[in-house]
């Protein structure tokens, strides 16, 4: 997809290598060392085993490369490609001990992503008739938190906001200790400087109504019915990009996306996607 983001390799790498060490543990990978000949050679296959779309091929490249400088890896598709049952996504030749110590770091992570990129195109798939934009949250995996907002893009979603500082997200928690709706908005447009949008979660139509004047950039409509949704989008009338959050899932998107919202957060594509199931079909040379 050419609209991707791009991951920087060194934060690839950083990650990765984490994810190595912990692995490798205090020796290493004994069971190759002990059953493996230092220089047995072979080549892997990594095969889809389910249909899919893929993210996570550079995190997956950066396991069997920092394992070994001399492992030959070749990306047969790129992130963002959709993938059917039996498609190689990637082939790696070299050291069999070398492919053995990376694979399941190289797998544990485009598993996951791709398991993210997968729901998140079920999801914009059931709503691409409408105006509607799945994006996802903060519901992430601690330190993995770019690499799934990433996988989510692979997905064809889009990304909120990535963290406490990027944006003012008002939430209800926040208007209570404010004093109200009105107050906390015009606080945080008192606060903000001009690059940062600010947000509004409202639970009830009364807020709505109460937060409309005030004009903040984007309204969370949280946990409403759809008979709410639709009447917040005949309030709004367009004034202010309208979001709907909640317990949001994949039978339950379409009819949501069809009230009118302007976009639709989902906590599940990130928090509770399955992983998409990638294996190594591995042959001796």
């Amino acid at each position: 997809m050419s609209n991707l983001p791009v991951l920087p390799t060194l934060m690839i790498d950083d990650k990765v290598k984490e994810a190595l060490l912990e692995d490798w543990g205090r020796a290493g990978d004994v069971t190759s060392q002990a059953t493996l000949p230092a220089t047995a050679q072979a080549e892997a296959l990594m095969v889809a085993r389910k249909a899919g779309v893929l993210s996570g091929i550079g995190l997956a490249e950066s396991a069997f490369r920092q394992t070994d400088k001399n492992l030959q890896f070749t990306a047969e598709l790129e992130d963002g490609a959709e993938l059917g049952a039996g498609t190689v996504v990637a082939r790696i030749s070299g050291s069999a001990r070398s492919i053995l110590s990376a694979e399941r770091v190289a797998l544990n992570y485009a598993c996951h992503l791709s398991g993210i990129a997968t729901a998140t195109s079920r999801f914009a798939k059931a709503i691409a008739h409408t105006k509607a934009h799945i994006v996802c949250t903060r519901k992430t995996t601690p330190g993995l938190r770019a690499f799934e907002k990433y996988a989510v893009r692979c997905g064809g979603g889009m990304n909120h906001r990535f963290g406490l500082d990027d944006a003012i997200l008002i939430k209800d928690n926040h208007v209570a200790v404010a004093g109200g709706v009105v107050a906390a908005v015009r606080a945080a447009k008192a606060f903000a400087g001009h690059l940062v949008k600010i947000e509004l979660e409202v639970d009830t139509l009364e807020q709505l109504e109460e937060a409309l004047p005030e004009r903040p950039d984007v309204i969370m409509l949280d946990n409403m019915t759809l008979s709410q949704l639709a009447q917040a989008v005949k309030m709004a009338d367009g004034q202010v990009l309208l979001e709907a959050s909640g317990g949001i899932e994949l039978d339950t998107v379409r009819a949501v996306a069809e009230s009118g919202v302007d976009l639709i957060s989902s906590g599940w594509i990130t928090h509770s996607a399955p992983i998409l199931d990638l294996g190594l079909d591995i042959n001796v040379r």
